[in-house]
């Protein structure tokens, strides 16, 4: 089975203008961000890749979980993207993500162990991040946490 998504996209000038994107669940304004010397308008292909990237981490992560029965009570993540600029050159290099999930205070040490191998296993099996596979480094830190 194939799936297919579709986006719409409108721009209208040149470099420093602003555009539209839209998709079934998805209508913003993009430009070039200010860091890149543009105007910073709605949101741009960095933050585009990096949201595409995290949001494919932490729902195959949820779900993963869920599969295992592992049980946690809330996962939050602060993804980076790391661009490089060499001789104008934009070069999108690498995502970091670090990890926080919390398990009940009855978790073991071993169902502990498990929740931060399946995290891992997580950000290695996403769809996005098998795409980018060999072009953009991934790197992880998880915290787990026993919560009441």
């Amino acid at each position: 089975m194939k799936h297919t998504f579709q986006m719409n996209l409108d721009w209208t000038g040149g470099r420093n203008d602003v555009g539209t994107i839209e998709a079934e669940r998805l209508k913003t304004q993009i430009s070039i961000p200010p860091e890149m010397d543009g105007p910073g308008i709605g949101t741009n292909p960095d933050e585009m890749l990096l949201g595409a990237a995290a949001t494919c981490y932490i729902i195959t992560l949820a779900a993963m979980l869920g599969r295992s029965e592992l049980p946690h009570s809330g996962i939050t993540i602060d993804a980076e993207g790391i661009v490089d600029v060499t001789n104008g050159v934009f070069t999108y290099e690498t995502i970091r993500y670090t990890t926080r999930i919390n398990v009940p205070t009855d978790a073991t040490d071993r169902d502990i162990t498990l929740v931060e191998r399946i995290a891992k296993k997580a950000k290695d099996g996403c769809m996005i991040s098998r795409a980018l596979a060999g072009n953009v480094t991934f790197e992880l830190s998880t915290t787990v946490t026993r919560v009441d």
